[in-house]
Parts: structure tokens; sequence; C-alpha cells
């Protein structure tokens, strides 16, 4: 089976050069917002270093956290679930809300039921799944998978959301006022949310002490689902659990400062037990989290906290969009994700990246995200997923490199060719990929070993 490229979906976003110009500057100035909100925490490198020490503590102990979680959980009251894969998860979750005789669901943004596709299979199953987030609702009309952790609806501008709800919810033509686009959303969902007879949440921690699950939004759709509808499920990957409430401080001092510049979400919600009558539910999933914990390289980017930072910096994610990564999780910590999921067809993903490191510096976990892609590009060649012009071109520059007398003569033919053959030759953009957006700078007439030579010794 053949698989899109993230350089093929990336050059068909980039035929838009306006938006991609637009997306590329819309992130960066998040990521501004970001460092003003670091540099007002005078302790902010602190915190990233205790976060990162915590998660590294409780990956180490994960079975017992685990334990302890779910434990602490059933003396609350709240019925938990273990899913081994995402078939698993939606399986549980469709037993749930046939056994309470629903059809009507509000879901609130959650990154781990859209890893396992829970809409579709629900929605199969003729239950009404309503997404109640509004960027993730926009999406859901248009029938997209989001493109971005925090930002799903990014690559989208004021004037496609007008499209949208004109077509959808029948605003005026033309619509592109954000207050009034966004009335009219509200106005739309506040019926969903009524009719709601179960609220899904994410999980963004789980606090093993407490048998808690915190959630936290900008937006309270996950409260008021929760609030009103009878039951509540929450799904939450293993790698979300902290061990003490005491903890709990030190990720959200770091969250929304590095996924929006915020100093703290608008809505940090606790969910311990179910009210009287009620029910609540926490489905525990793996769906391959397991393996990456066994992997050395790799285990670290189980830390992450979903905040975003890393896609708003990365150079080729800003250029590129989040649906030419083909993954749930795009940017670069999805690049470190996704082979562990499926190494031939995300095998492009750790190449979308300049290894420049600003995803690691702005990591509030301090993930070592460019060092694991570099990790996972030895990992692709050697299983020879890499593409046929890669792999030979690099074992041609590998011979040539390692014969000083080969690369010597290469030199002095590449310099002679580029001041003698016509420029449009040398510039081919069929045969030189990289003069579709760059220009080759004049050769030089010497190389910097005959200029050595010429050199009178000291």
């Amino acid at each position: 089976m053949s698989y899109l490229t993230h350089a093929s979906r990336a050059e068909a976003f980039n035929l838009d050069h306006e938006r991609t110009s637009w997306h590329d500057e819309t992130l960066w100035f998040v990521r501004q917002k970001r460092d003003k909100a670091v540099y007002a925490v005078p302790e902010f490198q602190e915190l990233r270093s205790l976060a990162s020490a915590i998660k590294e503590h409780t990956l180490s102990r994960l079975d017992h956290y685990l334990a302890q979680f779910e434990a602490a959980a059933l003396a609350n009251g709240v019925q938990v679930h273990w899913a081994a894969d995402a078939a698993e998860h939606n399986a549980i979750v469709l037993d749930i809300v046939r056994k309470r005789g629903a059809t009507k669901v509000v879901k609130s943004k959650s990154m781990l039921t859209e890893e396992c596709h829970l809409n579709p299979y629900l929605i199969s199953h003729g239950i009404d799944v309503i997404d109640t987030d509004l960027g993730e609702r926009i999406i859901q009309l248009r029938d997209e998978p989001p493109s971005h952790l925090v930002l799903p609806a990014i690559h989208l501008k004021k004037e496609d959301v007008g499209d949208t709800f004109h077509q959808h919810l029948g605003t005026e033509k033309g619509l592109t006022d954000p207050q009034q686009l966004t009335e009219a959303a509200r106005q739309h969902l506040r019926a969903k949310f009524l009719a709601g007879e179960v609220a899904l949440t994410g999980v963004n921690f789980a606090i093993a002490e407490t048998g808690s699950v915190v959630v936290c939004t900008n937006e309270g759709n996950a409260d008021l689902g929760v609030s009103l509808a009878p039951v509540h499920v929450a799904s939450m990957g293993i790698e979300k659990l902290i061990p003490r409430l005491a903890d709990l401080g030190v990720f959200t001092r770091l969250l929304a400062r590095s996924a929006t510049g915020q100093p703290v979400t608008t809505y940090t919600s606790h969910y311990t037990q179910p009210a009287e009558g009620r029910e609540m539910h926490v489905i525990i999933v793996d769906n391959g989290r397991t393996q990456q914990l066994g992997r050395p390289d790799f285990r670290a980017s189980l830390k992450c906290i979903r905040c975003g930072a890393c896609m708003n910096t990365c150079p080729v994610y800003r250029r590129s969009g989040g649906h030419s990564y083909d993954f749930t999780v795009p940017g670069p910590i999805g690049s470190i994700l996704s082979p562990n999921i499926d190494l031939k067809k995300h095998s492009t993903l750790p190449f979308a990246s300049t290894l420049c490191g600003s995803c690691t510096d702005v990591c509030p976990v301090k993930i070592d995200i460019h060092v694991q892609l570099y990790k996972w590009r030895q990992i692709i060649a050697e299983a020879n997923h890499l593409p046929a012009a890669k792999k030979w071109g690099m074992k041609f520059m590998g011979r040539l490199l390692a014969s000083p007398n080969a690369f010597k003569i290469s030199g002095k033919l590449a310099r002679t060719g580029l001041r003698l053959l016509p420029h449009g030759l040398t510039h081919n953009q069929t045969a030189n990929a990289w003069a579709i957006a760059r220009e080759l700078p004049e050769p030089p007439k010497q190389s910097f070993r005959e200029w050595y030579q010429q050199q009178a010794p000291a």
C-alpha cells in the first residue's frame, strides 16, 4: 500500500500562498504570547524541570499509580473501565450510552476520542454526537479533522467559518463578524446541551491520590455538558496520571502559558465523584502507549501535556498545516508519536523537521523532541522505509564525503558547472527541488582548500 507523504500534503497546503502566510504569522503570534507569559514568571524554568521530573517518576511507576487511581476512583463511586485499544474504548462508550437508552451525546474537546475515531463509530451506530468546543464544532460541520491540539480550526479564516455557518446553521450569507458568528454558534449549541443525555470529556490530568480527573477549557463547554447530562464519560490515556493533588499546580501554571500565553485556563474543573442519581465513568486507554513506554529512546514523549507549543514554534508545521501530518496529533510531537503506531505509513514525518530544536526549547515538560525525531530517522532508515531517491542519494553522498579526492573533484565540477551552464538548467525545479523556494548563491571561483594552499606559510 502506498501513502501520501508529508511533503505532498504540504505542497497542496502551500498552493494557497495567502493562507499559508496567514497561518504562519498567526501561530508565530501565539508563540510570542507564550514568550511574554513565560518571561513574567521568574521561576518558569524551575517549573519545567519539576514538571519533567514528576512525569518521569510517574512513568517509571505507572502500574502503581494506575492501580492507586482506580482504587480511589472506585471508592468515590466512579465506574472505571480499561481499554487496550481504540476498538475497546469505542465499544465501552457505546455500551454505556446504550445502557442508558440514550441517543444524544455532547462532547467537549478530546484528542483521545479523535485518536480513537469515536465520532464516526457512534454515528454509525445511530448515536447523535455533537462537539461543543467552538473550533471542534466548526470542523465537525465541515467533516474535517482538527489541525492543531489546542486550536483545532486554526487552518480556517473567518470567511470559511461564515460560509460553513451559512450552509449548516442558516446564518446570513457573507457574515464574517466573529462576535456574530460566535453568538450563532452559542444559540445553536445551547439546544444541543439541553438535549444531551450523555456528556463525553477528555482528561488533561488524572490524580492518582484522589481518583479525580481534571479538565481544562476556555469555553466552559465541558462543565455545562457534564452539569446537564445525567452521565459523564471521561476518556483518559494512561499517560495523563500525576501522583498527588499537590503536583497539579505545577502543570496548571505551565499548560495555559505554553499553549496560548494565558496565566491559566478559564476553567480548570475537578471531577471526583458523581452527584446523587448520576453516573460517572472513566475509561483508561492504552492504544499503543505501553509500546512507546517500552522504547527507552522515546519514552519521554509520554510526558506531553498537549499544549501545542511545539507546533506554534515549528517552522515546518507553521508552513505546512496540521492536516499534512495525517495523524491525530500533528507537528513535532505527533511526528514522534505516529511512527510508534505505524512506522511505514508515517515514515516521512520525522523528516518534516529542520532539527532546529525550537520545539525542545519551548516544551513545558522538557521533552527532547528534536533528538527523538533524529532517532526515528535512524530507525526508519534501518527499516528500509526511506524513499528510493533519498536512500540512494544518501549512500552516494556518504561515499563521496568519505573520499577527500572525490569531494575535491566534485566540488570543482559543481563550481564550474554552476558558472557555465544556463541559469534555467541549474535552477530547474524538477531536477533541483531546492530551487523551488531558493536562489542559488554565486559560486565561488575557488574552494577553501585551494585558497588555503595559496597562503604563504606563517
